[in-house]
């Protein structure tokens, strides 16, 4: 059996409580090994807090899951710091480190076990070991970085980080102190009758022609193609420890299970990418993996795009 791991990454949208506590449920049962949780996008969303997801991250282990905290990406007032020293100083599980503050408050505790998340923006080898002389024991790459470029920034490493790859799900591009998805309805950020609510995958935006472009999800701007990975298999899984897949807002299950079979070998690569089609919110990218424009698609000749 492949060792290669499938983790959930953070949930990026807002959710009901109980969409989420459901979603949660099903990821308990599933074949993925690592879950990622928290609020990572917005301070506002507040269906869940810390103690909540700290209840799930327990439930999550008594299933046999490895669960990790992820901390906010963009920190933005003292409440937001206030419940990242609190995410930092619970010690039964990792943390995931989105942003310089979380890094120094989790170097500050003597923490040795944290995971440099993909919005730290580490593109070179010095970044790299100084995350690690701080206490990084996992890389998450950031999305528009290459395979290529990732497999040249390992090779300097005199000791070389766990590595996690997004594999699946919208690219997320930039976060702003500005409310996209409130201003789309006329809003101010501070009263926004949280719009966001419900949304299970954003607000797709459009350009002139009608094509889909981007994707609103409050202060957070993503693709509006989705990341898939699976035609790329074989040389992914060569060069990464761990897959993610971003949560979506339905069929994140199925697609988890998809790269369950592909890893194994019970299906093929390309074919596991074909069955993909039905389930993705919009077309397929992959071009950042490639060291293209994220929003192309490059597929062996004969596949199905």
């Amino acid at each position: 059996m492949n060792t290669t791991r499938i983790s959930v990454g953070p949930l990026l949208y807002y959710w009901s409580r109980q969409s989420t506590l459901d979603f949660y449920a099903g990821v308990a049962d599933s074949a993925v090994d690592d879950v990622y949780l928290g609020e990572t996008v917005c301070s506002r969303r507040h269906e869940l807090r810390l103690d909540d997801w700290l209840e799930v991250a327990a439930m999550l282990r008594d299933a046999g899951k490895t669960a990790i905290m992820s901390s906010q990406a963009l920190i933005e007032s003292e409440s937001d710091l206030k419940a990242l020293r609190r995410m930092v100083a619970q010690a039964d599980f990792r943390v995931e480190a989105n942003d310089m503050s979380a890094v120094r408050l989790l170097a500050e505790a003597g923490r040795k076990d944290w995971i440099a998340g993909p919005t730290l923006n580490i593109f070179n080898p010095d970044t790299m070991q100084l995350m690690m002389e701080a206490g990084a024991t996992r890389w998450v790459v950031a999305p528009e970085m290459s395979g290529e470029a990732m497999a040249a920034l390992l090779s300097e490493m005199q000791t070389r980080p766990e590595t996690e790859v997004l594999a699946w799900g919208r690219l997320p591009l930039a976060h702003s102190a500005r409310c996209f998805t409130a201003r789309h309805f006329n809003l101010q950020k501070d009263t926004c009758e949280f719009r966001c609510l419900g949304m299970s995958d954003g607000i797709v935006l459009r350009t002139r022609e009608g094509e889909p472009f981007l994707t609103l999800n409050g202060v957070q701007t993503q693709s509006a193609r989705v990341h898939n990975l699976l035609a790329d298999l074989p040389e992914v899984a060569r060069q990464a420890d761990v897959l993610r897949i971003s949560p979506q807002g339905s069929h994140t299950l199925d697609v988890i299970a998809l790269f369950r079979e592909a890893l194994d070998g019970q299906t093929s690569a390309l074919a596991a990418f074909e069955r993909s089609a039905e389930w993705m919110v919009d077309r397929a990218c992959n071009g950042f993996w490639h060291g293209k424009p994220g929003l192309e698609l490059q597929l062996p000749a004969g596949a199905k795009s």
